[in-house]
């Protein structure tokens, strides 16, 4: 879900990107998010200005999942599908087309983003300039934001601006993100049972239903989750009166560690073939007291359950390697890269696959989604590749959004110290 937080860290998040691509193409250049009638109070005299002017409700996305009558006594999380509207300003030097080099900056910048990544939202948190998001929950946010340009024509963009009162216009463009999934933080809750109601076992099986809130990495609310992680599930009333079960992947395991507002689960004692890349659930059960419940009964065996919570399972390539096609292009290549992933991949998942060269003088970068799953081995995929420049790459595949990460050099006397090292291929 995405807290009060989300508004803010889209607005920090385009600034970071947009700000390391215009310092790259024009010296001095700075990305300010003050109202455009603030534009030369203090701003930098060559910059970009990036104003987020309207928020508007979507309602055909929000609560799209919550339920046309309820109960008296009950409720359920509330979400709004917000869209941001944003005015983007570029101003400089006119004798030496600053604001135009800007907008041909910010405009090359915010197509290639198209939909915002989760990477790029986790760097903006984790920046210590930008203590203020601490806490923001967007990046695990499972809806895509897109960035698109609103094309208004010249009446239109005077309208706009018009709502600056007294500002001078400026070379500007407008752009909207959607959507952005706003969810009540107040937790799920139901209402009381109906006094009369047969009991079991000597209480309702509704009194103490375990409650999950969220799902984290034991390293941190912002860590990936890895096959080798300890799981935090955090949430109310998780340890059972007499056992409490994790059910994940159809396997139910007892956690780690238990307590009412907190239980620990190592991934590793799920066995590797239950789960899967990408998305997952988990449930938390209290299986009934030995005894409670007759062998006859409907609910034998069953307990008390608590609602399906996802998180992300990221994958590890294990092994990458590259087969290179026949060219008539002497100097571009055309292949594939097959990659052996340390989890099960399912045949109707989307992949896809970053290259990213190791280089220091304007790197390459490429995407490509062309993935084919081995029937008999469901740990490998391959992707085909064309028109890629030789040279050396990082391979990342992503999986329905999870992304397997890169290995980082932590050798402290390595000349490649904290950089990114593999996996990598050779395409040449």
């Amino acid at each position: 879900m995405s807290n009060h937080l989300a508004i803010a860290t889209v607005t920090a998040a385009l600034q970071r990107a947009i700000q390391a691509a215009v310092q790259a193409n024009v010296d001095g250049a700075r990305v300010t998010t003050v109202k455009p009638t603030d534009i030369g109070n203090g701003t930098p005299e060559t910059g970009v200005n990036l104003f987020l002017y309207q928020v508007v409700n979507n309602p055909a996305l929000s609560n799209v999942d919550a339920p046309r009558h309820r109960n008296k006594g009950d409720f359920t999380r509330r979400k709004m599908a917000l869209e941001l509207h944003y005015m983007v300003s570029v101003y400089g030097d006119e004798n030496e087309l600053i604001p135009q080099r800007l907008m041909g900056s910010v405009l090359r910048i915010l197509n290639e983003i198209g939909d915002i990544p989760s990477e790029l939202i986790r760097e903006t948190c984790e920046d210590a300039t930008l203590s203020f998001l601490e806490g923001s929950t967007l990046a695990d946010e499972l809806q895509q934001m897109t960035v698109m340009a609103l094309d208004f024509n010249l009446d239109e963009l005077s309208k706009t601006w018009s709502i600056f009162f007294q500002a001078p216009y400026i070379l500007s463009m407008a752009y909207k993100v959607m959507v952005v999934m706003l969810e009540s933080e107040t937790p799920l809750q139901v209402g009381l049972p109906i006094i009369g109601k047969p009991q079991i076992g000597g209480a309702s099986p509704y009194l103490d239903q375990p409650v999950i809130e969220q799902v984290i990495a034991s390293a941190g609310r912002l860590a990936p989750i890895m096959i080798d992680s300890t799981l935090r599930i955090q949430g109310k009333n998780l340890k059972g009166l007499h056992r409490t079960l994790i059910r994940i992947g159809g396997i139910e395991v007892s956690p780690t560690a238990a307590k009412a507002t907190e239980l620990t689960l190592r991934l590793t004692d799920i066995p590797t073939q239950a789960l899967r890349v990408g998305l997952q659930s988990l449930q938390v059960l209290h299986p009934p007291a030995p005894g409670s419940l007759p062998q006859g009964s409907p609910r034998y065996g069953l307990g008390v359950e608590s609602n399906a919570a996802p998180f992300i399972l990221r994958p590890t390539a294990e092994s990458v390697s590259v087969s290179l096609a026949e060219s008539d292009d002497d100097e571009n290549c055309i292949g594939a890269v097959v990659a052996q992933l340390n989890l099960p991949i399912g045949a109707q998942q989307r992949i896809v696959m970053f290259l990213n060269e190791l280089s220091t003088e304007q790197p390459k970068s490429y995407v490509f989604d062309k993935g084919v799953i081995d029937p008999d081995q469901p740990n490998q995929v391959t992707i085909s590749f064309q028109d890629v420049q030789p040279g050396d790459y990082l391979v990342r595949i992503q999986v329905d959004g999870a992304e397997s990460q890169l290995v980082v050099d932590d050798a402290p006397n390595s000349p490649t110290h904290n950089q990114f090292i593999g996996p990598r291929v050779t395409i040449s």
